[in-house]
């Protein structure tokens, strides 16, 4: 089988999650293998007692997205969990933007994929929660609290889109 080398252009116009663009690479590129695969094995492998043999049922499991940055994606959940609590306890304006933000994390990285949202969704709620049972009242020691994690969270996007996005 003869390899062909493809040119990838992705505009930078429209953001397209890294995953998506290496995952279609690697359907595509096992689509091809199999066809050719699948090509040599009917060639090869005749007749057997003058009758076709079934090709064998093919087990279907439901495939799993790796994603090399979901540890980081999911701290930022967490983190987006935290500033959401926090900010929204403090009466802080566009308290109300972080979980918006959340929301719209989960639906461009985890569109058709329900354990990617789930995990993601349990970290927003874990930070969420982790503050709700510390802070009862603004304080503080809260709005220092929001401040860092603000500025993880910025810190964690940045190194996430500078590393893996296109």
């Amino acid at each position: 089988m003869r390899l062909v080398p493809v040119m990838l252009h992705v505009s930078t116009g429209s953001m397209i999650p890294v995953r998506r663009v290496v995952l279609s690479s690697l359907v595509f590129g096992g689509l091809v293998w199999a066809g050719a695969t699948m090509a040599q094995g009917g060639a090869q492998s005749g007749v057997q007692g003058g009758k076709n043999a079934p090709p064998p049922p093919e087990e279907i499991v439901p495939q799993v997205a790796i994603v090399p940055y979901d540890d980081k994606l999911a701290r930022l959940a967490e983190v987006l969990g935290s500033v959401h609590y926090l900010r929204t306890l403090c009466k802080a304006p566009g308290a109300d933007e972080w979980r918006a933000d959340m929301q719209q994390l989960l639906d461009s990285e985890t569109n058709g994929e329900p354990q990617r949202k789930e995990k993601l969704t349990a970290a927003f709620n874990r930070g969420y929660r982790a503050f709700a049972s510390v802070y009862t009242v603004c304080t503080q020691a809260a709005i220092v609290a929001e401040e860092r994690y603000r500025n993880e969270g910025a810190t964690l996007a940045t190194e996430i889109t500078s590393r893996f996005g296109n």
